[in-house]
């Protein structure tokens, strides 16, 4: 029996490399999952064998601005003079379906959305070390050292806002933390803020 019909909005963000894409696949492939992945919109061009409404919503620059002064994203930023963000209609569309919708953004991005919906579950994906995520960055063999470093640095401001989440899950084992954040989604449906009100309803009080 489910006590909450709505769907749970997973944000999942954490410092550059330390593999929250082939995190969230993993947890995309658990079995009976419920989740759906929320695509962005952007005013990037769209680029070879990239889909409208799969990869993002690709919209002119005018028209993202007017949707910024409507509040109809959940979040936004500007990076590398393009705009990308979460449409709102978007999210509460899937979410009133019950589905779990996950968002895989950065910091910055992450608490715009908490503060947009506060009951939005945060988890930060930490690597083991400091030493292991200088290394993954290094494996990636796409950026120069100075690059590296500045990523590194970002990375220790990042940490520091860990507190605002509410779970940290170490990515040491990409399969364990796909289970750690599954775990994580299952319990805060039980959570009686959650469900106090449908169980009262369901024993007629």
């Amino acid at each position: 029996m489910k006590l909450n019909d709505r769907g749970l909005l997973i944000v999942l963000s954490g410092p550059s490399g330390v593999g929250k894409g082939t995190v969230r696949k993993a947890l995309f492939n658990q079995p009976n999952n419920n989740l759906t992945y929320s695509v962005s919109a952007t005013t990037r061009k769209m680029r070879p064998g990239e889909v409208d409404g799969k990869d993002y919503y690709f919209i002119s620059k005018e028209e993202f601005e007017d949707k910024i002064n409507k509040g109809e994203f959940l979040e936004h930023a500007e990076f590398v003079g393009n705009y990308y963000g979460t449409p709102l209609d978007k999210v509460n569309e899937k979410l009133d379906e019950g589905q779990e919708v996950v968002l895989e953004i950065e910091v910055m991005g992450a608490l715009q959305v908490k503060e947009k919906m506060p009951d939005c579950v945060m988890i930060f994906l930490v690597p083991p070390s400091k030493e292991d995520l200088y290394h993954r960055l290094k494996a990636r063999g796409t950026e120069p050292e100075e690059i590296i470093q500045e990523r590194i640095e970002k990375a220790n401001r990042e940490f520091k806002v860990a507190y605002k989440y509410d779970y940290i899950v170490v990515n040491d084992e990409v399969n364990n933390a796909a289970d750690r954040i599954m775990a994580i989604i299952r319990a805060e449906h039980a959570k009686t803020s959650r469900s106090i009100h449908k169980y009262l309803e369901l024993i007629g009080e």
